[in-house]
């Protein structure tokens, strides 16, 4: 199918039917060849990080919105005005591949319309370009609620937080201990004439100076190497999986954490629980491809009683359910999708699951709280409420006025992440 046509789709999946794009793009991506996947990508993802900008010109240059069925055309002429401004691809085929995509999309009377308003577009840029610009929503790439809660919560760090959050992520290697140190695999990849860089912390992570297809990742078809990000590696160094424990890897998929708790110890027992069937899969898919095994279980983390009738766990790791704030740059699709009355509710959810999680741990067991969120409400009012109501729970390493260590997007290039440690007195 048409590219251009399949990230219209996409869009109105996204934007206008609420679905996320880590479930829209893979299905879309089947829709085209090989070779146009990552073209498709790049519109999509690059869409949606300066969406209120092409939103702004497209009102501009048209006298009414396209509405109901001609709805995806409006995403299609976002589409074609995202390629003209942000992409190397010249403007006439541009214009021409958008165009051409109204057939596809059973829109050949919109032809006209959408080739007049990209052509109008492309004539009167540098003005267009400007009036964008001259929003907040524009100039910043947030929704104003995001903005203002930002601002609020980082008056120092906000604008830098934004500029992270709207730049390409890189691609961070997880390398697996059991068939390699990162300094071997390093080597390895070097051979392959692969350039990369050492984490300063996560002891297994590797930063790509450009992205590439893992299938050019030496050994990945045999588990030597997995993709996450570092500060998601960084839970390793929080909870301290020793050999032999009983460990709960709670709200585990896709299942990079669990495969790196087994990587690192010997004899361990890891169960792995989530409430998504769906997401379950990739656990599956990932512990099978790295040849490791894990206890996998579908359930709800605040009844344990109903999926788990073992013992208490050694240690915890409560990767919480949240907001997802420190992954935009990932999932740009999350400025737009979440709301914010999300976040009272996300931090409601999280202390239901804290509370059930501390009663399956062990007297002198260790709890990592996590979550990829930068909210305080999430994480350090999340943690300090927890404490305040929790007579046998000892903040482990940090201040309890300021609890925990919240890594903020782009911090030594990687995601946001909160972690806080806890022991059980």
């Amino acid at each position: 199918m048409n590219v251009r046509a399949v990230a219209a789709n996409i869009l109105f999946q996204v934007v206008d039917k609420g679905q996320s794009l880590s479930n829209a793009l893979p299905a879309g991506q089947q829709q085209v060849k090989p070779r146009d996947q990552a073209l498709l990508q790049e519109i999509c993802f690059g869409a949606l990080r300066i969406l209120p900008r092409l939103e702004s010109i497209a009102s501009e240059l048209m006298e009414k919105p396209l509405k109901g069925k001609q709805r995806v055309f409006h995403h299609l002429i976002l589409v074609g005005i995202y390629q003209i401004g942000n992409m190397r691809i010249p403007a006439h085929a541009a214009v021409g591949e958008t165009v051409e995509a109204t057939k596809t999309l059973k829109g050949p009377k919109l032809r006209g319309l959408i080739n007049a308003v990209l052509r109008n577009y492309q004539r009167n840029q540098e003005q267009l370009d400007e009036i964008s610009m001259s929003h907040n929503a524009g100039k910043y790439g947030h929704p104003g609620w995001l903005l203002k809660l930002l601002q609020n919560s980082y008056p120092e760090q906000w604008a830098d937080i934004l500029e992270a959050n709207n730049t390409k992520a890189p691609m961070w290697l997880r390398v697996n201990h059991q068939h390699h140190t990162r300094d071997e695999y390093l080597e390895l990849l070097k051979n392959e004439g692969i350039d990369c860089t050492a984490h300063s912390e996560a002891q297994d992570a590797l930063k790509l100076a450009a992205p590439c297809d893992v299938n050019n990742l030496p050994g990945f078809d045999k588990g030597w190497v997995s993709v996450q990000d570092a500060a998601a590696q960084l839970s390793l160094n929080y909870l301290q999986p020793q050999d032999g424990e009983l460990i709960l890897d709670c709200c585990a998929a896709p299942g990079g954490k669990t495969a790196h708790i087994l990587e690192r110890t010997t004899g361990s027992k890891v169960v792995a629980i989530d409430c998504d069937e769906t997401r379950l899969k990739r656990v599956h898919d990932n512990l099978q491809r790295l040849q490791l095994q894990a206890t996998v279980v579908c359930g709800d983390a605040r009844t344990p009683q109903e999926w788990w009738q073992g013992e208490q766990f050694d240690r915890i790791l409560l990767d919480a359910p949240c907001s997802a704030t420190g992954v935009i740059r990932r999932h740009p699709d999350i400025k737009w999708l979440r709301r914010a009355e999300d976040i009272a509710a996300l931090a409601e959810l999280q202390r239901e699951i804290f509370d059930a999680m501390w009663q399956q741990l062990k007297t002198g067991g260790t709890m990592v709280y996590a979550t990829c969120s930068i909210t305080p409400q999430e994480n350090v009012e999340q943690v300090k409420a927890f404490l305040a109501r929790t007579s046998n729970a000892q903040l482990v390493d940090s201040d309890i006025n300021h609890p925990g260590r919240q890594i903020l997007p782009g911090e030594e290039d990687m995601d946001g992440f909160y972690y806080a440690v806890l022991k059980k007195a």
